[in-house]
């Protein structure tokens, strides 16, 4: 996980394209700002705590040796130092000149490669690259490679033009790619934010589902400048601005989350004022397979009644089968006339083990920090853990992927002690892991907190879930980011009662396997149950789209944020582009049937892929989110509204939280 940044300054940003309302403020001379380059490098110091390092880009405007002399910008690139307000390669005079620059910043978490890595990354022609994510595809990576290494080099292969059909490589007959078409190709969560010099232009953005978080502040009269950050600073979280639009003035959030694509900021020429133009545009995906993913289109939406029928004796039928052991679970991508390469449950097991294997894989790294984690860590990888379907299906196949030498973390937060329910199916869950893989050694990492003793925590939280603003997503991100510390105890394994000791303990695991993403694809909330009475299997299918198409927005930058502030990195096995595809290749009452009861029928796929593992009890499991199993919503209730029943005549979790009060 890593910490990216840029903050544009002096630059007029064009924003027709995006938002034909839109009036970026004119660059001023002497410009107010609400916080600091130091402001964010504190920020994103937390998510990238092997190295942090920062370069700018200086622009001035120069005579273009074309024919006819025009206007042209040049771009100088230097480490940062203390600046002035006057550009230190302008000349003479004692007016002070606008400072026109480009600030990036990038504190890097490093997971891959055998050298140290510091970011931005500079090659010889001056491009500048901050990245945060992870390549699993799309892209040739051996196990010594870093991403942003070889990122960057790909990156700098590109043709220098937003868009170049006809270019074509002067080194072979191939067409260059160019940016979007590369970023198209890119298998895993990513955010980037790339300069390349001999455009003159900045590409930015995020992947397709955003996996990974980036905010944006366009430019307003309150902070005329154009940023981008993987996370709000401190002293932005209370802040917004007035606009104007046809049914008067709004209210606009300082930061927002980016939506995923990839987008161009071109830079040309001065305006009346000596000041920079900056245009805008967001870029189509290039990939078809990528476009047949965004669009989340299923084939067999609507079942016909011999399809309910023939699908609830195959249930009957797959519930008699035997756990799957290890061999067998490898050997069945050989066997090709082996009736598990047909049956839907084992399809959907492979395609998550094979995503798991992916964000697992231990790679010789280079680390700079005085542990070494892939010789003296022994606990690698750790799983936020509920003991519920998703985090028990996890870490069932977390336990097939890696050597038996390394020990596994749960990581399960409470709110209300060993009562919460998480906590007893936490507890429960570790029981049937022990006896589906008994030679892994398991530890459950109990993390306790009172809520009314986490004040300085709570405001903190606020600023890492912003510019979300409900008490709901409050809670969630409360505790995610407690989950994600791994700072608790584990119990005296001498015993199994509660009276036994337990021992403070702290996971030293810096990869999370997080559960996102399998309820929205397999019908796990309460509103896909009602959706599907009022509309039928179309109403299920509908809604289901729509959870899909805006989880960037309502869940992940957000949870990418609060985990990532513990120097932790999120991985999300069910947002895997692979098993997204199967899951969409499976006709929906085969993944869901909600004529059956809670615990049976909703994410039914995932129910008979524990079966398969041998999690009889996981498999008949409700759905409970981690507001409520964990209890820190019953807590947040008493504490701002007073009880439960309060809170529930607000809606309190689509309560908008006064920052300023809490």
């Amino acid at each position: 996980m890593c910490g990216i940044a840029v903050i544009v300054s002096g630059i007029k940003i064009v924003l027709s394209s995006l938002d034909p309302n839109f009036i970026s403020p004119i660059p001023l001379l002497e410009q107010q700002t609400l916080f600091s380059v130091d402001d964010i490098k504190e920020v994103l110091r937390r998510r990238g705590p092997d190295s942090l390092g920062c370069k700018k880009v200086l622009l001035r405007s120069g005579v273009s040796s074309l024919p006819g002399g025009e206007q042209d910008v040049v771009a100088f690139v230097e480490d940062e130092a203390p600046r002035e307000g006057k550009d230190s390669h302008m000349d003479g005079g004692a007016a002070k000149e606008f400072i026109r620059e480009l600030q990036f910043i990038g504190a890097t978490l490093q997971l891959r490669g055998i050298n140290p890595i510091i970011q931005p990354l500079v090659d010889i022609s001056g491009n500048i690259l901050v990245y945060n994510g992870e390549i699993f595809g799309g892209i040739q990576m051996s196990s010594d490679n870093n991403d942003t290494e070889v990122l960057m080099q790909h990156l700098g292969l590109c043709c220098p033009h937003v868009s170049s059909p006809h270019n074509k490589a002067h080194t072979s007959g191939d067409r260059q790619s160019t940016v979007p078409e590369l970023l198209s190709r890119i298998k895993g969560p990513w955010a980037l934010i790339y300069w390349q010099s001999s455009s003159r232009i900045l590409w930015f953005g995020r992947d397709a589902f955003g996996r990974r978080s980036l905010l944006v502040h366009w430019p307003t009269k309150e902070d005329p400048r154009f940023l981008l950050s993987s996370v709000s600073p401190h002293a932005s979280v209370n802040e917004s601005s007035e606009s104007a639009n046809g049914d008067g003035i709004a209210k606009i959030d300082f930061w927002e989350e980016l939506p995923c694509g990839v987008y161009s900021l071109s830079i040309g020429a001065l305006g009346t004022d000596d000041y920079l133009i900056g245009e805008v545009l967001k870029h189509d995906w290039t990939d078809p397979k990528l476009k047949e993913l965004i669009t989340w289109e299923r084939t067999s939406v609507q079942p016909k009644s011999e399809d309910l029928c023939a699908s609830h004796q195959k249930v009957y039928s797959r519930k008699e089968d035997s756990p799957l052991t290890p061999s067998i679970l490898m050997e069945s991508k050989l066997a090709s006339t082996d009736c598990l390469l047909t049956s839907l449950p084992h399809r959907v097991m492979i395609a998550l083990q094979e995503s798991i294997m992916r964000r697992t894989a231990l790679n010789t790294i280079y680390q700079a920090t005085s542990v070494d984690y892939t010789n003296k860590c022994n606990t690698p990888v750790a799983v936020l853990f509920s003991g519920g379907l998703d985090s028990m299906i996890l870490a069932a196949l977390l336990d097939k992927c890696m050597n038996a030498k390394y020990e596994i973390d749960l990581l399960n937060v409470s709110f209300d002690g060993t009562f919460a329910p998480d906590r007893i199916s936490a507890r429960a869950g570790l029981k049937e892991l022990q006896k589906i893989a008994p030679s892994r050694r398991w530890k459950l990492v109990e993390i306790d907190a009172d809520l009314l003793k986490l004040t300085s925590e709570t405001k903190h939280v606020m600023s890492l879930i912003n510019p979300a603003r409900t008490y709901m997503d409050l809670n969630i991100g409360i505790a995610l980011w407690l989950a994600a510390s791994g700072d608790g105890c584990l119990q005296d394994e001498t015993g199994n009662d509660d009276t036994c000791g337990s021992v403070k303990y702290k996971s030293a695991a810096r990869i999370l396997l997080v559960g996102a993403g399998a309820d929205e694809q397999c019908a796990g909330y309460g509103r896909h149950r009602t959706k599907y009475r009022n509309g039928s299997w179309l109403g299920l299918n509908d809604e289901m789209k729509l959870d899909m198409q805006r989880i960037w927005k309502r869940n992940l930058g957000r949870d990418d944020r609060c985990i990532a502030d513990n120097g932790k990195e999120a991985r999300f096995p069910f947002l895997d582009e692979d098993v997204i595809r199967i899951l969409l290749d499976i006709p929906l009452w085969e993944i869901a049937d909600l004529n059956q009861p809670i615990g049976i029928g909703d994410k039914k796929i995932l129910r008979e892929v524990a079966h398969l593992l041998g999690l009889s009890e996981a498999a008949s499991l409700p759905k409970r989110a981690i507001q409520f199993g964990s209890r820190i919503a019953r807590e947040s209730n008493r504490k701002n509204f007073g009880s439960n029943r309060a809170a529930n005549q607000a809606s309190a979790g689509s309560v908008t939280i006064h920052r300023n009060n809490s």
